[in-house]
């Protein structure tokens, strides 16, 4: 693949969850792209958590990173003299990842072209972009889909009482296939039905 090809692989945007459901097609035994729907996907651009890092300093150097979003973990994966470009890159870092897929005993990763420091709410903010283009064409949720999210939401927001409330951010980011509008939503009538209160704006708390 020439360098003109390779700049005209579009970077496109994803949770992890939605890479991880994707097949693997292949060319020989060589991965071709990642088929997600109509799209064949070789570069993408993602936003997490580096969760975990494993470094080898050897004969054979190699850094491997663990991505997580909230919708699921993937490697970062690099080698060689990739190994001193990304030294800087450490565990507990939000970072915006630029890079290409690969796929390797039965594991997809990301070859990493670009890591770069992003502050934690651009988490949610990738995710509430991500939902909205989603919602474009989804069909609405049944009554019965509606009372299990309002059980899931309570249940969170009972779970979060040992630590004196939940962020509804937290909270959105953890709901990994349903729109933020949707926990909105649900968070406002509890709010209105008195189950739960706002101690301050953006947590929220049991009153059970």
């Amino acid at each position: 693949m020439t360098d003109s090809q390779f700049k005209r692989n579009v970077a496109y945007k994803f949770r992890i969850g939605d890479i991880l459901i994707g097949k693997p097609i292949f060319d020989g035994e060589r991965f071709a792209f990642l088929e997600l729907g109509d799209k064949k996907i070789i570069r993408v651009n993602i936003i997490g958590n580096i969760t975990d890092k494993y470094e080898n300093e050897g004969e054979k150097r190699y850094c491997f990173l663990t991505l997580d979003d909230g919708s699921g973990q993937i490697k970062l994966k690099f080698f060689g003299d990739d190994v001193g470009k990304f030294k800087n890159v450490f565990q507990g870092q939000t970072v915006l990842i630029v890079g290409n897929l690969r796929n390797f005993n039965n594991e997809t990763y990301i070859a990493p072209e670009i890591i770069r420091e992003q502050d934690t709410k651009y988490l949610l903010i990738r995710k509430l972009e991500l939902e909205r283009e989603k919602n474009k064409n989804s069909v609405p949720l049944a009554k019965e889909q509606i009372v299990a999210l309002k059980d899931k939401i309570l249940d969170k927001i009972k779970e979060g009482e040992k630590d004196g409330g939940i962020e509804i951010d937290s909270m959105i980011l953890n709901f990994r296939d349903v729109s933020p509008d949707m926990i909105n939503q649900e968070i406002k009538k509890l709010l209105e039905e008195g189950i739960i209160f706002e101690p301050r704006p953006g947590k929220v708390r049991w009153l059970g």
